[in-house]
């Protein structure tokens, strides 16, 4: 009996790699669009301006492509090999989150979903556009609607074989292929992932406010951390993973058999005072082929500031003097706040020194704040 075109897509993925596949309907109503647009309206979204801008097209895959009829959803397992959150205790050092210690998935995994589309393409003759995360799509709910997961009370996608710790790719065909079954939810009455989060950032469950979120304020946000939030961001210095690592579904996670997602070395518990010295320059080095490079230097020794702030390490004091005259005042302000938690009489003095020639109104606050 020959093989149909949707086993056919489904085995070729498995022998790319891929971790689980799944087939959804491409152009069937749900109501993930109608959560999004309520997500956006009220402004929970904060300061990332393009879920608004691609609102529209966000909120159904036709919205991309009004001739997609099928979505073929690919997962690939990330899974740490460690407890990812034994460094919160280390306060010395910078925790960062599991999905970014190794190299950036999107190349990855789009390697090989277009491997994918070729030989689909090869035998089907369809069209086809692959997706990782940078299109205007709702990856969790077309994967929850193939049956590879379902969106749990933190809003992430759970997979009853990967846990917590997988990354998506989705390619959108108008071949007409056999959908899977959607998964249901499985959450029940646990609320581990809403009582685990350093700020408060779910509304309820199954709602998020990225505002509050750790993630989006080390990664998205651009501007200063909003003052509430710094002490809880302890030494976070680059997305948080507290809501997916206490997930119970754990249990049945494994470690990512791919070795472009296995942890760097350099960047399982990097010291911060070596984080906080870096250069453009060296930024740009150290995190070459890192999704951490896209959100700069700037932003990123700022997050470091906060975690060194947070630190109890009085010794870290003599590591903010140099950035109290960064060329950024993102840096200046963040080192401002960080010396004050440090070394309070250290402060006093630099204040005395760099407010009267400080020219930025955030960097001033900050000087101001505590005098």
């Amino acid at each position: 009996m020959p093989i149909s075109i949707s086993d056919f897509v489904k085995a070729k993925a498995r022998a790319l790699g891929f971790d689980a596949v799944g087939i959804a309907r491409a152009d069937a109503a749900w109501a993930a669009g109608e959560r999004l647009e309520a997500f956006v309206a009220a402004g929970r979204h904060g300061t990332m301006d393009w879920m608004e801008t691609t609102l529209e097209r966000r909120k159904a895959p036709t919205g991309m492509w009004p001739d997609a009829k099928s979505a073929v959803v690919v997962a690939m397992n990330y899974g740490p090999n460690h407890d990812p959150m034994e460094t919160l205790a280390q306060r010395k050092t910078g925790n960062i989150s599991v999905y970014a210690r190794g190299r950036d998935y999107h190349d990855t995994l789009k390697k090989k979903l277009k491997q994918l589309a070729g030989e689909f393409v090869a035998e089907t003759g369809a069209e086809v556009k692959v997706f990782v995360d940078t299109a205007p799509l709702m990856e969790k709910p077309l994967a929850e609607r193939a049956g590879l997961g379902w969106q749990g009370k933190h809003t992430n996608l759970v997979s009853r074989e990967l846990g917590s710790w997988f990354f998506l790719g989705v390619m959108l065909t108008d071949a007409e292929l056999d959908p899977d079954d959607p998964e249901t939810d499985r959450c029940g009455n646990c609320t581990n992932c809403l009582d685990a989060c350093p700020t408060g950032a779910f509304p309820a469950p199954y709602q998020i406010d990225a505002r509050r979120c750790i993630s989006y304020l080390t990664i998205e946000h651009k501007g200063p951390i909003p003052r509430e939030f710094r002490a809880a961001m302890g030494n976070r210095i680059y997305g948080c993973d507290d809501c997916l690592a206490v997930c119970p579904w754990n249990k049945f996670a494994s470690a990512a058999r791919e070795a472009a997602f296995h942890a760097r070395a350099e960047l399982k518990a990097p010291e911060l005072d070596e984080l906080a010295a870096l250069s453009d320059a060296d930024f740009r080095d150290v995190f070459s082929g890192s999704p951490i490079k896209r959100i700069g230097r700037d932003r990123f020794v700022r997050n470091v500031c906060i975690a060194i702030g947070n630190s109890g390490e009085g010794r870290l004091a003599s590591v903010l003097a140099p950035l109290l005259q960064d060329a950024s005042p993102l840096v200046r302000g963040a080192a401002v706040w960080a010396l004050l938690q440090l070394d309070p009489d250290a402060a006093s003095l630099a204040r005395e020194q760099h407010l009267p020639g400080e020219t930025d109104p955030d960097v001033r606050e900050e000087w101001t704040a505590r005098a």
